[in-house]
């Protein structure tokens, strides 16, 4: 998160939803003296090498947990991994990936699906936030839903068999946890403009009708919107359809443009990790380790299975290729 989507909260949010992000009370979680002893854990977290990432990564590894990191730039992540070894004499297992390729998310998933057959918790922590309005995927979606949702969304599907697997090994449901922002009430209309999701003379139109980017709530702030309703959409599409081995949650990390990296981990470890999260299924989580009330626009049922019937006509040529 950065200081202007801050300060644009600030003019734009209710009193309400101030008062639960922008000025949360100090934290009563503490993940270094809190989570539990994680040996035997398996754990795929999605942009690990950077930011609240990084410190989850650093965080999970110092209470013994196996952990996969998954990123784009395979350089910057044996970076991080590096500094992590010389920090703390611990590193997690690298995987390249894009979420901006849907052939990368599938080579990604089966590295992961030829090392291991279990997964216990998901955590799709990557995401871009507000590039121009114009940048596309490879395979020319918004560069922001196609990388916020729908490469997690096909990430996720990918996996499900390892994540159901944790059950039956641990008597545990596996969790996902997918960070969202306070940033999903720039969402136009109902939540999601179906004509701007992947180049077309529309989206064109439509994105030079909203205007400058630098403006809240125009511009890429609606694309960030769109694809930070989707993440806590997809949260509740998880419970919906593997409620019966899976718990998955939402986040909003914080405004960690002025907090300790450390403060923008919180979050998304308490929903993956602790028992007491298990009594918050489904929860939008706020600062610090609390839960919130996510834009009403994210609860439209007929709304969450329109994306999923989306997302899945989006990723089904994949599904029979090689790779």
């Amino acid at each position: 998160m950065t200081s202007i989507l801050s300060s644009a909260l600030l003019r734009c949010a209710p009193d309400s939803e101030l008062s639960q992000t922008m000025f949360p009370p100090p934290p009563k979680f503490i993940p270094e003296r809190d989570l539990p002893d994680l040996s035997g854990k398996i754990i795929f977290i999605t942009g690990g090498n950077a930011g609240c990432g990084y410190q989850t990564v650093k965080e999970l590894l110092l209470k013994n947990a196996k952990v996969y990191s998954a990123a784009r730039s395979v350089e910057k992540a044996q970076i991080a991994a590096d500094q992590l070894k010389r920090d703390i004499g611990k590193s997690p297992i690298l995987i390249q990936l894009d979420l901006g390729d849907l052939a990368s998310v599938k080579r990604a998933a089966l590295d992961f699906l030829s090392k291991e057959d279990r997964l216990d918790v998901l955590f799709n922590n990557a995401g871009v936030m507000m590039p121009p309005s114009d940048q596309l995927t490879t395979q020319n979606f918004d560069l922001q839903f196609g990388t916020n949702v729908l490469g997690h969304y096909y990430l996720t599907m990918l996996l499900l068999p390892a994540l159901k697997r944790s059950l039956t090994v641990n008597g545990k449901k596996a969790r996902i946890v997918n960070l969202s922002s306070s940033g999903h009430s720039f969402a136009p209309g109902d939540g999601i403009d179906w004509s701007v999701l992947k180049e077309s003379p529309e989206r064109t139109a439509k994105v030079k009708e909203w205007g400058p980017s630098k403006i809240p709530g125009r511009g890429a702030w609606r694309l960030y919107g769109i694809s930070k309703i989707g993440n806590i959409m997809l949260t509740h599409l998880f419970n919906r359809y593997y409620h019966d081995f899976i718990n998955s949650y939402s986040v909003h990390p914080g405004g960690i443009s002025t907090e300790l990296q450390r403060f923008g981990s919180i979050n998304q470890l308490w929903a993956g990790i602790m028992p007491e999260a298990e009594n918050a299924v489904g929860a939008y989580i706020i600062p610090w380790a609390r839960i919130g009330k996510a834009d009403p626009r994210s609860d439209n049922e007929e709304l969450q299975e329109q994306l999923r019937a989306y997302l899945e006509e989006q990723i089904r040529p994949f599904e029979n290729t090689l790779e």
